[in-house]
């Protein structure tokens, strides 16, 4: 599982923040190969069941992950090389708001006992520094297959332009 998590800081907009996790998962070419490759809460789960989004946590409020999306490796299809996890910022644009106004971020990989640990035994853990002031879009990680492997890279990399911004580089039409 991949868990993400987030505060809003104190100074924020006055607005509530829905932050929104997904994953894109990618062919060779770092795009996906079709728009049933992008998991989000609106399409939650994957046509093979190899990722599965939790559901959509409006508010970031309360302990622990806001967020929750299970991957099942055995199930990935065999031309999916990439799975990105991102987080983007609802109507960002609208409400004024950007990652320099969210504090505490994190993503976390767990390993699951079994489909009723939505905690997990954790294997790495990646805090967000606070360095995204503009940016209303991140990619957070990647999970990609090497030699037939599944790693993990942290990645942090900030996009101005929210869900569309990601859409467009992970060759998803969000028309």
């Amino acid at each position: 599982m991949v868990g993400l998590g987030w505060d809003v800081n104190a100074f924020d907009s006055g607005t509530q923040f829905d932050l929104d996790a997904a994953a894109f998962m990618a062919g060779e070419d770092g795009r996906c190969p079709t728009e049933k490759e992008f998991v989000f809460y609106g399409n939650l789960e994957h046509a093979s069941g190899s990722v599965k989004h939790m559901g959509d946590n409006l508010t970031g409020e309360g302990d622990g992950d806001d967020e929750v999306l299970i991957i099942d490796f055995s199930k990935v299809p065999a031309d999916i090389q990439k799975i990105a996890i991102t987080v983007t910022i609802y109507d960002a644009q609208v409400r004024g708001q950007n990652f320099g106004q969210v504090s505490n971020a994190y993503v976390r990989v767990a390993r699951m006992a079994n489909e009723n640990d939505m905690v997990g035994t954790e294997v790495l853990k990646f805090d967000l520094a606070e360095e995204f002031s503009v940016e209303t879009a991140l990619v957070v990680c990647e999970i990609y297959k090497n030699n037939g492997e599944w790693k993990f890279n942290a990645i942090g990399s900030g996009y101005q332009g929210g869900l569309a911004a990601l859409c467009a580089n992970f060759g998803v039409d969000v028309e």
